[in-house]
């Protein structure tokens, strides 16, 4: 498919690894002159080199900054003064029980999960408006309809992401500039496969044992019943960054394998 993105400007937080890794990757694919982020040189330098490598002639480029400070999105900024395409995906998640999270994890979790997209979108949104074009995509998750016990403060930054992005969404009336939430279900990212073969190890289990486990006890409504590729959540923000999902706004998109058991 053709998205009509070719020469966009695009811009994903957090994109070393993961499904911020799969986005910037199918964008460069779809043309655009895409800009990937981490926090340290070594890894935003290695995810340009693998799409270098994965599409030939891809314009892609790098900025290390960290996004839970306004320094981070300050430098950003600076660095990339206009963009097409944002998409806020940097996150961060912890299991640990409500009574243990201090307010230190709280503000933590909401400066990284919600206060970087508010600041870059702060700045991009109008921008947007003024030329009358563009896409600003957060990638939020399933665990904002059904709260995890396991890390409230988690699910409570996810929801905030898309009543965050419904507001946007209200500000661009009768203008070609679109804001969507995306919400994947258990993906196997990094992070999570980290995490899930850590406590497969430990029960002396394979991961695809843990795998089955945690679909039969922990996430008993998945219909797939498996976790996601990365890139089976990228294809859904892809697609919406592209001229042919221009009626799509203001929405919050599930790509969550079926989790949430509602058809709504």
């Amino acid at each position: 498919m053709n998205l009509h993105i070719e020469e966009k400007i695009a811009f994903i937080s957090g994109s070393t690894k993961g499904i911020g890794f799969a986005t910037a990757l199918g964008l460069a694919k779809e043309g655009a002159v895409v800009w990937v982020n981490g926090r340290s040189e070594i890894s935003v330098n290695l995810a340009k080199v693998k799409i270098e490598q994965r599409v030939p002639n891809a314009r892609v480029y790098s900025i290390v900054a960290d996004l839970s400070t306004p320094e981070g999105c300050d430098k950003v900024i600076q660095n990339l003064p206009i963009v097409d395409i944002l998409v806020n995906n940097v996150g961060i998640f912890e299991p640990k029980q409500f009574e243990d999270i201090p307010d230190e994890d709280w503000l933590r979790f909401f400066e990284t999960n919600v206060m970087s997209g508010v600041r870059l979108s702060r700045h991009y949104l109008p921008i947007m408006k003024e030329n009358n074009w563009g896409r600003i995509l957060f990638v939020s998750s399933e665990s904002a309809l059904q709260i995890p016990q396991e890390m409230i403060h988690y699910g409570i930054t996810k929801t905030a992401q898309i009543a965050l992005a419904r507001g946007l969404a209200e500000s661009t009336k009768g203008t070609n500039v679109t804001v969507n939430s995306v919400l994947p279900g258990p993906s196997r990212s990094e992070g999570v496969e980290t995490f899930v073969q850590q406590i497969a190890d430990q029960q002396g289990i394979t991961f695809e044992e843990m795998e089955k486990e945690f679909f039969d006890n922990i996430r008993p409504s998945s219909l797939i019943q498996r976790f996601a590729a990365p890139s089976e959540v990228a294809n859904m923000l892809v697609y919406l960054c592209g001229c042919g999902a221009s009626a799509t706004n203001g929405a919050a998109v599930r790509v969550d394998g079926g989790v949430v058991k509602s058809a709504f």
